[in-house]
């Protein structure tokens, strides 16, 4: 996030899968009635562009996702191609059930 400052943590609006994929990384994809745990940052379109997507998997995309107040936010997502995929090969646990990553790796541990 190179130094970006978290604005706050936030909740989704209840419409997404939340997923553990192989283990290694969160994603959401909006097909389910979950809400997802997250945070926000004041991140400037320069970092994204040029350090934060470049370091993401390429299951992932940015979407605009709705929090739980009926804002928008940009968020990354897992791409629609991928969804059914990765369910067939077992490479994706469904975790909307707790609906937070850290939670997640608690659990985990």
């Amino acid at each position: 996030m190179q130094g970006t400052p978290m604005v706050c943590r936030a909740r989704s609006a209840a419409k997404y899968r939340y997923f553990s994929v192989r283990g290694r990384f969160p994603a959401m994809h909006e097909s389910g009635s979950a809400a997802v745990v997250g945070e926000l940052y004041d991140l400037p379109l320069t970092v994204l562009r040029d350090h934060l997507l470049p370091a993401e998997p390429p299951e992932l995309e940015i979407g605009v996702i709705e929090l739980a107040d009926g804002s928008a936010a940009l968020a990354t997502v897992l791409r629609d191609a991928v969804v059914e995929p990765l369910l067939r090969s077992g490479d994706i646990q469904d975790i909307s059930y707790l609906g937070d990553w850290r939670e997640f790796l608690q659990r985990e541990g």
